[in-house]
C-alpha cells in the first residue's frame, strides 16, 4: 500500500504530459482511421475490396491492406483506451492527494500525527506537560483520523493496482493492435475482478482446497480483499461456484478432514472468512438472473447437511451460510427470506422429531468460525450478525413472524427474545444453545440486530449519524424504530432477565443512550399532565418524533442501572442530551432551567437505581461496596471525555468510554446550524470537558457520600449555565427548589425500598 509520504509527495506532472499527449495521439490516429482529413484507413479499404486484383495480389495484397487499414482503426481504439485510463488515473490521484493533504491538515489541527501507513498518534505540544492539556484527542479522534488517511492510503493504492494492471496488458502485444480495450478505469477494474473470480473458480472447481499452501491462501484472500467491492469479481465469484457450491468451498477450506487449523493459517482463515463474506455481500445487492438463482439456491441448500466424508453427517447448510454474514451488508430481501426459512426450519424440527431443540439440532462441531470462538455453530446467531449490518433489513424481520408447517405463527421478536405469548397453547420462545463456558452463546449477536433495528444504523459504525426525518419514508422508518424500542423498554425490564442473556446488555444501554431524548421525554408526564404544559414546545417532540415509552421505561431503566457500564454509557447520554436541551433554549432562562429539571430527574432515577444495586450487592462486604460506590460516583468523567461532535441533522456521534465502548449517536435538541449551536458551544458541552466536578481522589465510605457526589455531578452543567448566564444569588434561588425536587422524584420513580447495605 502507498504510504502517507509517497501519496503527498506524488508529483502528477509527468502523468498530466501523458495525457495532453494520448489525447493528441489519439486524435491523429481518428483522424486516419475514419478520414476527416483527406484520405482515410477506411477509404484505403473500400478501394481495395472494390479494385480488380488479379493472381498473387488478388490474395496476398488485398489481405496486407484491408488488414492494414483495419489496424489504422484498431490502433485508433487503443489510443481512447489508453487516453482514458490515463486521464482517470490522474484524476483519482490527484482528488486521493487531495483528500489526504485535507485529512493531514484536520489531524494537526486536533494535535494529530499520522505515521506513514496512516496509524494516528497524539502530537504532544513541547514544553507543555500531558497535565496542562485539556483538548488532548480521544482514542475515538484517533481511531476515526486514522481510519480516514488509511481508506484514502488504500484507494490510492487500488487505483494504481488497476491502472498498472490494464495498461501492461494493452503493452504486452508489441507487434499488434487488440480492439475491445476497456475505456476507462471502471471497466478495467470490472474485466479484471471478473478475469480474477474466474480464476479461483476454475482452481476451487478442479482441485482440493483443503490442499491449498499457506501461499495460495494468502494470495486467495489479497484477491478477496482487493476485490470484495467489485461487483464484477463478487458476482462472478458466487454464481460460478453455485450456491451449493460456495457452501461446500467454505466447509472444505475451513474444516477438512482429519485435520486441525491453527497458527498462521488459521490467522489466514479468519481474514478469508470475513473477506469473502463483504463479499458475498456485496453480490447479493445485484439483481440479476444468476444472482437470484445463488439466493434461491443457498436458502434451499439450508436444510442439508454437507458430510466431512463418507457416512459422517457434516453441518447444515445454514451453519455454513451464517458463519459467512458475520460481515457486510447483505441484501434486505435475501436477508428476511434466509432468516424466514432458517427459523422456520429449526421450529419444525423441534415439533416434529426428537430432541430437535436448537441445542441438538445445532450440535454439530465442525469448524466454521475463525478464530475459534468456543461457541456452537448456531446458524441464527450467524445470521443475527447479518442483520445488525443491515438496519432496514433488521427492523423489518423483527416487525415479522414465521409460522411452519403444523405450527401455530409466533413472533420473530418474541420468539428470539424468550417472550412467551398469553395462554397455555402460545408457542415456546427459543431455548438457545450453550457454549463451553455452559451459558447460552449467541445473545449478543440478538443485541447487536435490535440494536440496528431501533438505532438505524450499523452497530458497529464507527461514525454514527442518527437517520434524517424529512421525508415520508424516513419518517415512517423513525416510527417502526420507536415501535420496536418500545417493546425492547417493556420487555427488558428486570436486571435479572438482562444478566439470563449475556451479552445483550451492552446493546440494550447503547439502544437507551440512543433513544435517551425519548426515554428523558417519558419522564415529563406527571399524572398525565403534559399536554396541559409546555413540554411538547420544550423538546420539539413532534419535529423530532418523541415517544413515550410508557410505564415500562422505569423499570427498563432500573435493570440497565444494576450495572456499572451500562449505567456509565446511559448516564453520559443522558448529560448530553440534557445539556443541548438546555441550550437549544437560547436566551430564555426559565425554559433552560425547565428542561434542566427534567434532565436531572432522569439522573436521579439512574443514580437511585444504581445505588440500590450497589446495596444489594455489596451489603456484607463494606470494602468492596465502597470500591463499587467510588467507580458509580466517577461516571461524570466518562461524560467528560466523551468525543462530541455535530453532525448534519439530529445527531451528535458520541464515543461512551465504558466496558461497552462503541460509537452512539447521542440525539441532540437541535440541529447543527441553528442559533442554539453558539449557547452550546458556549454554556453546555465546553463544560463537560472543562471544570467538571473533580472526585478522582476522593475515597466514598457510605452510599450518603456517593449520594452527594452524585448529586453534584448531576448539577455540574446547571450551575456552569447558571454562571455564564448571570444567574447567581436571587435570580437562582427562585429555580433550586425545583432542581432539587425533580432529582428526588427521579430517584423516587426507581426506588423499590427493599435494598440492603443502607
Amino acid at each position: 500500500m502507498l504510504t502517507v509520504s509517497e501519496l503527498l509527495q506524488l508529483r502528477l506532472g509527468k502523468l498530466q504530459e501523458a495525457v495532453t499527449d494520448w489525447q493528441a495521439m489519439a486524435g491523429r490516429l481518428q483522424r486516419l482511421a475514419d478520414g476527416k482529413e483527406g484520405i482515410s484507413a477506411a477509404d484505403l479499404a473500400q478501394q481495395a475490396n472494390a479494385a480488380d486484383w488479379r493472381g498473387v495480389n488478388a490474395t496476398v495484397t488485398r489481405e496486407f491492406v484491408t488488414k492494414t487499414s483495419r489496424e489504422f482503426s484498431q490502433a485508433a481504439a487503443e489510443a481512447k483506451t489508453i487516453l482514458g485510463l490515463l486521464r482517470d488515473t490522474h484524476s483519482d490521484l490527484a482528488k486521493h492527494k487531495s483528500d489526504l493533504r485535507t485529512a493531514i491538515d484536520d489531524g494537526r489541527a486536533r494535535r494529530i500525527r499520522h505515521e506513514e501507513n496512516g496509524s494516528a498518534r497524539y502530537a504532544h505540544p513541547q514544553g507543555l506537560l500531558g497535565s496542562e492539556i485539556t483538548d488532548k484527542p480521544s482514542q475515538a479522534e484517533l481511531d476515526a483520523a486514522a481510519k480516514r488517511v488509511t481508506r484514502i492510503l488504500w484507494e490510492a493504492t487500488e487505483t494504481d493496482r488497476i491502472a498498472a494492471q490494464a495498461l501492461r496488458g494493452i503493452a504486452k502485444n508489441k507487434h499488434d493492435f487488440r480492439t475491445g480495450g476497456p475505456k476507462d478505469l471502471k471497466e478495467a477494474d470490472a474485466r479484471q475482478g471478473k478475469k480474477e473470480a474466474e480464476y479461483w473458480a476454475k482452481k476451487i472447481k478442479e482441485g482440493d482446497v483443503s490442499e491449498w499452501s499457506d501461499k495460495e491462501l494468502a494470495r486467495f484472500n489479497e484477491s478477496l480483499r482487493n476485490q470484495q467491492d467489485n461487483e464484477a469479481f463478487t458476482t462472478t465469484f458466487a454464481t460460478r461456484l453455485g450456491g451449493e457450491g460456495t457452501l461446500r468451498f467454505w466447509r472444505d477450506l475451513a474444516d477438512p478432514p482429519g485435520a486441525d487449523i491453527e497458527g498462521d493459517r488459521a490467522k489466514v482463515l479468519a481474514h478469508v472468512q470475513d473477506n469473502l463474506s463483504m463479499s458475498l455481500a456485496n453480490a447479493t445487492h445485484v439483481d440479476t438472473p444468476a444472482m437470484d438463482e445463488w439466493k434461491r439456491d443457498v436458502i434451499a441448500a439450508g436444510d442439508k447437511q454437507f458430510p466431512l466424508r463418507e457416512g459422517i453427517q457434516g453441518p447444515y447448510g445454514f451453519q455454513i451460510a451464517s458463519s459467512l454474514m458475520k460481515k457486510g451488508k447483505f441484501a434486505s430481501g435475501f436477508l428476511n427470506d434466509y432468516g424466514t426459512n432458517l427459523i422456520e426450519f429449526e421450529r419444525e424440527k423441534g415439533q416434529n422429531r426428537a430432541n430437535g431443540d436448537p441445542e441438538i439440532l445445532w450440535g454439530e462441531d465442525s469448524q466454521l468460525d475463525y478464530p475459534p470462538s468456543g461457541k456452537p455453530n448456531d446458524p441464527v446467531a450467524g445470521f443475527l450478525e447479518g442483520l445488525a449490518h443491515n438496519p432496514d433489513a433488521s427492523a423489518e424481520f423483527f416487525k415479522g413472524s414465521t409460522e411452519g408447517e403444523g405450527l401455530e405463527p409466533i413472533d420473530n421478536f418474541d420468539y428470539l427474545v424468550g417472550a412467551k405469548g398469553d395462554g397455555d397453547d402460545a408457542p415456546d420462545p427459543r431455548a438457545w444453545p450453550q457454549g463451553k463456558d455452559g451459558k447460552p452463546a449467541g445473545y449478543a449477536s440478538l443485541g447487536h440486530a435490535l440494536e440496528s433495528a431501533t438505532l438505524g444504523y450499523a452497530y458497529d459504525d464507527k461514525n454514527p449519524e442518527i437517520p434524517p426525518m424529512k421525508t415520508d419514508a424516513q419518517i415512517e422508518a423513525r416510527q417502526d424504530r420507536t415501535d420496536l424500542m418500545k417493546r425492547v423498554v417493556d420487555h427488558y425490564g428486570s436486571a435479572d432477565l438482562i444478566d439470563g442473556q449475556p451479552g445483550i446488555r451492552d446493546s440494550l444501554a447503547r439502544m437507551a443512550a440512543g433513544h435517551v431524548d425519548s426515554l428523558t421525554y417519558r419522564m415529563t408526564n406527571f399524572g398525565g399532565s403534559r399536554d396541559v404544559t409546555s413540554v411538547n414546545e420544550l423538546f420539539d417532540a413532534q419535529k423530532k418524533h418523541l415517544v413515550d415509552f410508557g410505564y415500562g421505561t422505569q423499570n427498563f431503566l432500573r435493570a440497565l442501572a444494576s450495572d456499572q457500564d451500562s449505567y456509565a454509557t446511559v448516564s453520559s447520554a443522558q448529560q448530553i442530551y440534557g445539556a443541548s436541551l438546555m441550550a437549544a433554549q437560547g436566551n430564555d432562562h426559565d425554559a433552560a432551567m425547565n428542561a434542566a429539571g427534567y434532565s436531572l430527574k432522569v439522573h436521579g432515577a439512574l443514580d437511585q437505581a444504581r445505588f440500590e444495586a450497589i446495596g444489594k450487592e455489596f451489603a456484607d462486604e463494606e470494602a468492596e461496596r465502597n470500591e463499587a460506590l467510588e467507580k458509580q460516583a466517577g461516571w461524570r468523567n466518562f461524560a467528560a471525555s466523551a468525543t462530541i461532535g455535530t453532525v448534519v441533522g439530529v445527531g451528535a456521534a458520541t464515543v461512551i468510554p465504558a466496558g461497552a465502548a462503541a460509537a452512539i449517536a447521542v440525539p441532540l435538541a437541535f440541529e447543527a446550524g441553528g442559533g442554539a449551536v453558539e449557547t452550546f458551544s458556549a454554556n453546555t458541552f465546553d463544560w463537560l470537558k472543562a471544570d467538571e466536578y473533580d472526585n478522582s481522589q476522593q475515597a466514598i465510605n457510605s452510599i450518603d457520600e456517593a449520594k452527594e457526589v452524585g448529586r453534584n455531578n448531576a448539577m455540574a452543567p446547571i450551575l456552569k449555565y447558571a454562571q455564564s448566564e448571570g444567574l447567581v444569588g436571587k435570580p437562582m434561588d427562585a429555580y433550586m427548589p425545583n432542581l432539587e425536587g425533580s432529582y428526588g422524584s427521579g430517584g423516587r420513580e426507581t426506588d423499590t425500598d427493599d435494598a440492603r447495605g443502607y
